[in-house]
This record gives C-alpha cells, structure tokens and sequence, in this order.
C-alpha cells in the first residue's frame, strides 16, 4: 500500500492564498476522501481544515439524503467543528482541529477522521438506499 503526502499550506485570509508550508503527513489509507486541507493562523495558533467529500459522484436526490443522514456525533473528540460545504458537487464537510507539532500524534488524528468518514458514509450509503422516492417526491 503506497502512502499519501499531504501538504499543508497556511491560508491568507485577506487574500485567500496559500502562502507557505505548515506541515507534512502521511496518509496510508482513505486519501481519496480528501478534497482539500489547509491552515488559518489566529492569535499565533493554527488551526488545520480539511475537506472531506464522497468517494462517487452522488445523484441529485442522494445530496440532501446524504447530508440528513450523516451522523456529527461520531467525530466527537477528533476534531473542534464541521461545517457542511454546499458549493461542491457532492457532499462535502469542514473537519476542523487544532494544529500540533507532534507530525506523528496529527497523522494519526487524520487517519482516524479519515476512517471514521469512510465507515459513516458507508452506513449512510446503507441507510438511503430506500429513499429515492421520499427525496425525490420532497422536490416536487
């Protein structure tokens, strides 16, 4: 299994660039989750946001279904906030936590946030399997 390198860049928030490098993890399994990551400096702290998005390009009925359906609660402790981003064409959440030094103590906070999105949108998957009719009919 070949690992993924992310880089994490601080964000500018004036001029929304990513302006240098914060740090570097190693991802060993369920990078393609990651949409993008950045970091926001504040008061001389960073915090590091990564987006995280579907594994398929989801239908139209299956958007909001997926969003109903997707369970908060079981990141509680991994990460500070996750915010819902409705802009992108598949589901796509705002998973924030606080930046360490310790690369090895951050890799595995992503790895387990990683896992632990995959595991929910599978039993997300599993769950609106047999609601095509309630959303679609919802949009009429």
């Amino acid at each position: 299994m070949e690992e993924t390198v992310i880089v994490v860049m601080i964000k500018d928030l004036t001029t929304g660039f990513l302006d240098k490098e914060l740090a570097c993890y190693k991802i060993k399994e369920n990078d393609n989750f990651i949409y993008n990551t950045y970091a926001i400096e504040n008061d001389g702290k960073y915090t590091i946001y990564m987006k995280l998005t579907c594994d398929k390009d989801v239908l139209d009925w299956e958007f909001n279904a997926i969003y109903d359906y997707y369970d908060y609660g079981t990141f509680e402790g991994l990460c500070t906030s996750i915010e819902e981003d409705t802009d992108c064409y598949n589901p796509t959440w705002i998973f924030s936590f606080d930046y360490s030094e310790n690369i090895s103590e951050t890799e595995e906070k992503i790895s387990q946030i990683l896992k632990k999105h995959k595991e929910e949108l599978q039993s997300v998957y599993e769950a609106i399997a047999d609601k095509k009719d309630d959303y679609e009919n919802e949009n009429e």
